[in-house]
């Protein structure tokens, strides 16, 4: 318990040999419950878990034998859809073994759902690559416990220390992400939104529909879409980064363009369901008109110049009225995002 709230841990892991295994060993003493969530690595990620767990509950006189029926209602087994299979508990750890390999947004949710039915209050999510600083987690937890915030996330990029320790191809890939996220998900201020270091109230995992969260890398972006839409209060917490001897995962050149179209279905969708569906606000159609009037300048300059190629002295009949659009286009646009970040102002907040 963390100051009367109980908090459970997911915890992913692929290929985590040699890592996991002190992730869990680390672990701080008022977390009630880790889930340990083997995304069917082919190393010896399963059995470092299970080591771990069993030295984790001698440390912390928690090996009672006690059933994970008892932390887990039914074992999680009709929640997790018959893809993991949920092992008696050792100690404080439930380890879950998926039967296919679902990536980490896949890994998340069957964590998520195992704590969503064993009702815990603040659920936080930890990297199992040791790259996290778990003498941070209570600055997470601390905004969800008081009642300011429903999502905490780590933020590197508040301080210059913070991103001057993460390496230049990551830093430059995450400030795409990030303007990218900033867009869809209307979170305007909210930054760093790859950072897995997070915690999330019980009430904020109930609302946004688990069952339905993105399972790959962009899961993290596509939960914020969904807390937005949902109008639940994010935080962004100032948090350092841990770099050792693991290596990335992530491919950035395929990364960003997977999830980018991710981002745009879900942009759509958010401007649909919040502005459209749940209630109504011009920002929306502000925003279709103009992308479609942008894009028709765009088209209309392309075409102008095609034509000014093919033949050499024709009058670039059309070039004003393109770019008029474009400009018109260019200014709905804006005004969209002025509105939309008005809309968001009182849902975000910055922890430095």
């Amino acid at each position: 318990m963390y100051r009367n709230a109980s908090v459970g841990v997911v915890l992913p892991a692929y290929n985590e040999e040699g890592f996991v295994g002190d992730v869990i060993r680390e672990m701080p003493a008022y977390v009630d419950r880790i889930y340990a969530i083997d995304d069917r690595s082919t190393d010896g990620t399963w059995d470092e878990i299970r080591e771990a767990a069993r030295a984790d509950a001698t440390a912390t006189d928690r090996g009672n034998g006690e059933s994970v029926d008892r932390l887990v209602a039914d074992g999680g087994a009709s929640a997790l859809t018959n893809r993991a299979a949920v092992h008696d508990a050792i100690g404080r750890v439930v380890p879950i073994k998926h039967t296919e390999n679902r990536g980490a947004g896949g890994a998340i949710k069957t964590g998520y759902l195992a704590a969503l039915t064993d009702g815990v209050d603040a659920t936080v999510t930890v990297d199992a690559d040791g790259q996290m600083d778990l003498s941070q987690m209570q600055r997470l937890l601390d905004p969800i416990v008081d009642g300011g915030a429903d999502y905490a996330k780590g933020n590197r990029l508040l301080s210059r220390e913070y991103r001057d320790a993460m390496p230049r191809f990551r830093f430059v890939g995450n400030a795409v992400l990030t303007f990218l996220t900033k867009i869809a998900s209307g979170y305007w201020k909210t930054m760093d939104p790859q950072n897995g270091y997070t915690a999330i109230s019980h009430d904020a995992l109930a609302a946004i529909e688990v069952e339905n969260l993105y399972e790959y890398y962009g899961y993290c972006n596509d939960l914020l879409v969904k807390l937005n839409v949902h109008g639940m209060r994010v935080a962004d917490v100032a948090m350092p980064a841990v770099y050792g001897d693991e290596e990335s995962s992530i491919t950035y050149w395929r990364y960003i363009p997977k999830v980018s179209s991710m981002l745009l279905r879900n942009f759509l969708w958010r401007l649909k369901t919040k502005y459209l569906v749940l209630d109504f606000h011009p920002l929306a159609l502000f925003y279709l008109f103009g992308a479609a009037t942008a894009t028709t300048g765009v088209l209309g300059v392309g075409v102008v110049v095609s034509a000014a190629l093919s033949s050499p002295g024709t009058p670039a009949v059309g070039s004003v009225t393109s770019l008029l659009l474009f400009v018109a286009g260019t200014a709905f646009l804006l005004l969209a995002m002025v509105f939309d970040m008005a809309e968001s102002d009182t849902l975000e907040t910055q922890i430095q």
